[in-house]
């Protein structure tokens, strides 16, 4: 099953990341076929293999032989070890769905972030629904918890963005108010926190290299995703071993 869950992650991941590159252009993600976006012409089954293809290709392209953007099997890796992570954690359970899902909802909106500094209404509508039956299916311990999550993730980052003047975006609030159906209120705080200091250190790792103006606007969703999966995967380990040192 490890396996299965690996594989599984890599094709998918490779849908995903195909998808949030498209869904803000308005693109259907069925048609046209993938595509060099160099020289437009349509890859082969061949090329569509996720990572190895990549690899056997050497990067580039077989057609113009342009060089391949990394991110294509590192988004490809990144689904496969999450799909992973979440089996090691859940087993085949109803906690799994909601993790599965909880992973491809991220995925997307990670590669629409990155090259759109956009979070589709779409994708969050799309993904909302599927979470609340994920919910129903595996409640949280209150049954209140995910609607205070949902209502905690909405107005804090509002509160937020009130005080900042427009440092959070509408999408972040969106994302946040979607991603408390699934965490509940204690593992959304926990994801916010974790969310903040990822951001700030890419922050200030980018903008001390030179490659950051000190008030460019970055991508906020990977800091996002990657805190709310560290908390949802692993928030309770943390806040113990949290308590623990601070009673030391």
């Amino acid at each position: 099953m490890v396996l299965v869950m690996f594989i599984l992650g890599l094709i998918f991941g490779s849908f995903f990341y195909a998808a949030g590159c498209r869904i803000p252009l308005q693109i259907s993600i069925i048609k046209p076929r993938s595509s060099c976006s160099f020289c437009r012409n349509p890859l082969s089954y061949t090329e569509l293999i996720p990572v190895f293809s990549f690899f056997l290709q050497k990067g580039r392209c077989k057609s113009c032989s342009q060089k391949l953007s990394l991110m294509y099997p590192a988004a490809e890796l990144w689904t496969a070890g999450l799909f992973t992570a979440a089996y090691l954690r859940f087993g085949l359970s109803g906690e799994l769905f909601v993790a599965l899902l909880l992973i491809s909802l991220l995925s997307i909106i990670v590669a629409s972030d990155i090259h759109y500094m956009l979070i589709p209404d779409s994708v969050l509508m799309f993904f909302l629904p599927f979470l609340i039956a994920g919910r129903m299916i595996a409640p949280l311990p209150a049954w209140y918890d995910s609607l205070s999550g949902a209502a905690a993730g909405f107005f804090m980052l509002v509160l937020i963005a009130v005080l900042s003047k427009g440092g959070i975006g509408g999408g972040d609030i969106k994302l946040f108010a979607v991603l408390g159906i699934a965490l509940g209120v204690k593992m959304l705080i926990a994801a916010f926190v974790l969310a903040v200091f990822i951001g700030m250190l890419y922050g200030a790792c980018g903008t001390l290299s030179g490659k950051l103006d000190r008030k460019q606007p970055i991508p906020f969703a990977p800091a996002i995703a990657a805190g709310s999966l560290v908390s949802y995967l692993y928030g309770e380990e943390i806040l113990a071993l949290y308590v623990k040192m601070a009673m030391y």
